[in-house]
C-alpha cells in the first residue's frame, strides 16, 4: 500500500526502492495468507515464520511511512505554513483513510466474519493527518515511538468497547484479516520520523550511497512508486489466479 507521501522536488531512489521490497513482502504474504484462508495449502500465518513476516512487512512499510512524511513535510513547509501546510497532509491522510473505509466495505461483502475494521490503509490515514504535530520533535520520535509501541503491548490484550478499535481495544470474541490499531503500529511510524529527521534533514539526503544501485532495483523503485495501485489491486488479482490454477471458488 501507499503512504500516501509525495515528495516535493526529486525521489531519492532507496525510499523507493525500500517501499518496494516492503510491498513484494506484502503480496507474498497475503498470497501465503489465501492459501490457508481458502484452505488451498495447509499453511498458517497466526504463528511460526509466516506470522513474524507479516509483522515484519507491516514494520517495514510503516517506517518508510514515517521517513517519508518527514521529508515531505520538511520539502513542503519551505513553500507554505501554518494552516495551508497542515490541510495539505489533512487532506492526503483523510484520502488514505477513505480507500481504508473502502477496503472496510468491500471485504465485508466478500468476507462477512474477520473483515477489516481498522486495517492498515486506516491506520496510514490517521498518521499522515496526527504526524504533523509530532514533525517538531525531531530525533525525539525515536523515543516516542517506543514508548507508543510500549503502550500498545501493555493494552494488546485488555478487552473493551468495540469503539476503541482504533486505538487496539477491542471487544474479546474480536478477530480481523487486518487490525493495525494506532498502539503500536503508530509508534512505528514515529520512529520513521525520528528516522528521517536524522538522514534527510530538511528534506535533503545527509548521506552518500556506498554503492551503485543496480539495475534490476528499478522493478522494486516502480513498484515502490505505484505501491497504493498495487496493494488495491493484488487481492482480487491473486484470488483470480487461484481460481484459474486451483479451480477451487474461494467464498
Amino acid at each position: 500500500m501507499s503512504d500516501g507521501i509525495r515528495d516535493q522536488g526529486s525521489r531519492y531512489r532507496e525510499i523507493d526502492g525500500v517501499r518496494g521490497i516492503a510491498i513484494l513482502m506484502m503480496v507474498i504474504f497475503h498470497l501465503v495468507f489465501d492459501l490457508g484462508y481458502f484452505d488451498i495449502f495447509p499453511v498458517s500465518t497466526s504463528s511460526g515464520f509466516w506470522r513474524y513476516f507479516g509483522l515484519s512487512t507491516a514494520s517495514l512499510f510503516l517506517l518508510i511511512v514515517g521517513v517519508s512524511f518527514s521529508l515531505s513535510y520538511a520539502r513542503t513547509a519551505e513553500t507554505i505554513s501554518g494552516w495551508q501546510l497542515y490541510r495539505k497532509f489533512l487532506y492526503r491522510g483523510a484520502g488514505i483513510f477513505a480507500l481504508g473505509i473502502l477496503v472496510t466495505l468491500g471485504t465485508w461483502w466478500y468476507l462477512g466474519e474477520g473483515y477489516v475494521i481498522f486495517g492498515i490503509l486506516h491506520l496510514i490515514g490517521i498518521s499522515i493527518i496526527l504526524a504533523p504535530f509530532f514533525y517538531r520533535f525531531g530525533l525525539s520520535n525515536l523515543l516516542m515511538g517506543g514508548i507508543c509501541i510500549l503502550i500498545g503491548l501493555a493494552i494488546g490484550n485488555s478487552p473493551g468497547p468495540a469503539w476503541l478499535l482504533p486505538l487496539g481495544i477491542h471487544p474479546a470474541p474480536f478477530w480481523s484479516v487486518d487490525y493495525t490499531p494506532l498502539f503500536p503500529w503508530f509508534g512505528v511510524v514515529l520512529i520513521g520520523m525520528g528516522v528521517g529527521s536524522l538522514l534527510y534533514p530538511d528534506g535533503t539526503r545527509r548521506f552518500s550511497l556506498p554503492f551503485s544501485l543496480p539495475g534490476w532495483s528499478s522493478v522494486l523503485e516502480f513498484a515502490g512508486k505505484h505501491s497504493l495501485v498495487i496493494y488495491l489491486v493484488h487481492q482480487p488479482i491473486i484470488i483470480l489466479l487461484l481460481l484459474v490454477f486451483t479451480g477451487k471458488v474461494p467464498v
